[in-house]
């Protein structure tokens, strides 16, 4: 569901613990050596937690609708504001994770999140519920940058694809499992007890993840100059493919914010009319997620990173020109080629990121994770409006307008490339 990849620092003695050198990268973990078990689980469980607590009401919307006595569009901000904290935050919390450890700001990131997950049940109203919302986000923002700094500065180069794509795997589980969980739960005994038992479920992974993740061998702190980091968020910026790939990220958020805030709203309506807790095992097809985010690595090498991100694309647009079908069979194909299409792309986009950004890797993976859930907010939001105008193919209009983008931005991407290599031929 990062979901943003990599990370090191602004000052010279962080991007030094990320640089080539041989007998740093010779140190670093591999798979099948000396930690890499304990690291993979302790981040698996990491990002389980994040998607978890993260998307907690999406399945729910409808039930909160009915409670609350709110439209679709007003439930909906119950995701905008917890990805939108994330979005705000994630650059900040990056800055922390340079100056005081990457495995620091994620524990405490953690804590804050489940401290306020175990509120959440507790909400009043819905502005109450949004806040809270907002707040947790806010804490969320220093997983996803500080974990993929951690694996660029702790993982081989040749194992980072793999290394993310593993992480991003715990993510689809997390956003999988805490939907099925919650509609279940919410189905007897209603949406207040099913957040938190996703509490609960987080403080578990948040404890495990503390006791598992090796300790740092390659952190060197840095700075929380704001000179410092203003210049090296402008650098990023400045950078075509980093500005590309920002927006790719963005734009594959929005498709999935949409259609999986919306999507319980359609299956609960008339043609399907189906109770809460098969709506929320509809979100088993994460599992397809899984597969296609941790395979992401071999898929680069078969097609390279563009070649890529045209098959997540081209997926992702077949899955939801399906979905418009009256069938729920169909409905359900199209969901998996959504899923796999979307984890498909975030994993490669992510991990270029990490490979583009030549300094400041952290606050690289920072800017790529505030586009990702600004693109994530906007999707719920948007979808959310266009499902009350227009119903579900308003929703799919949406998030074919953004694999459109996509894909023309991949092919500006690739009409770039081979415009460098003319000069370099000639």
């Amino acid at each position: 569901m990062t979901p943003a990849d990599t990370g090191a620092s602004t000052t010279v003695g962080a991007a030094a613990s990320v640089s080539a050198s041989a007998p740093v990268s010779d140190s670093r973990m591999t798979p099948g050596g000396p930690g890499y078990r304990r690291m993979s689980l302790a981040l698996f469980l990491a990002g389980v937690a994040t998607f978890a607590l993260l998307y907690s009401t999406q399945a729910l919307l409808p039930l909160i609708s009915g409670d609350m006595g709110v439209t679709a569009g007003d439930a909906s901000w119950t995701v905008a504001a917890a990805t939108g904290g994330l979005a705000v935050f994630v650059l900040p919390m990056s800055a922390l994770s340079e100056r005081f450890g990457r495995r620091t700001v994620m524990t405490a990131s953690l804590a804050v999140a489940v401290t306020v997950g175990l509120l959440v049940p507790f909400a009043p109203s819905l502005p109450a519920l949004v806040a809270l919302r907002a707040v947790q986000g806010a804490a969320l923002a220093g997983l996803p940058a500080s974990a993929t700094a951690y694996l660029a500065e702790e993982v081989t180069p040749k194992a980072l694809v793999t290394a993310i794509g593993l992480f991003v795997a715990g993510n689809s589980v997390g956003g999988m499992s805490g939907r099925v969980i919650t509609g279940w739960v919410a189905q007897e005994w209603g949406w207040r007890v099913a957040v938190g038992v996703i509490g609960v479920v987080a403080v578990a992974c948040a404890v495990a993840f503390r006791l598992l993740l090796p300790a740092p061998r390659h952190f060197t702190p840095g700075s929380l100059r704001p000179r410092v980091l203003v210049r090296t968020v402008r650098d990023h910026l400045a950078d075509p493919l980093l500005r590309r790939l920002y927006a790719i990220g963005a734009l594959f958020m929005t498709v999935f914010g949409g259609v999986y805030t919306v999507i319980g709203y359609r299956l609960t309506e008339a043609p399907f009319s189906l109770p809460q807790g098969v709506v929320g095992s509809i979100f088993l097809v994460y599992l397809v997620g899984t597969v296609s985010a941790s395979t992401a690595g071999r898929l680069v090498g078969r097609l390279g990173r563009r070649g890529a991100l045209y098959l997540a694309g081209g997926t992702t647009a077949a899955g939801l020109l399906l979905s418009l079908a009256p069938s729920l069979p169909l409905v359900l194909l199209g969901l998996v080629l959504i899923t796999a299409g979307f984890f498909a792309g975030h994993a490669v986009a992510s991990s270029a990121v990490g490979k583009t950004a030549t300094h400041g890797r952290a606050q690289a993976s920072a800017l790529y994770q505030s586009a990702y859930y600004i693109g994530s907010s906007a999707g719920s939001t948007v979808g959310a409006t266009a499902f009350h105008a227009a119903g579900w193919p308003g929703t799919v209009g949406v998030g074919v307008l953004a694999v459109l983008g996509v894909v023309t931005i991949t092919i500006a991407g690739t009409l770039a490339a081979r415009t460098q290599r003319r000069p370099a031929t000639a």
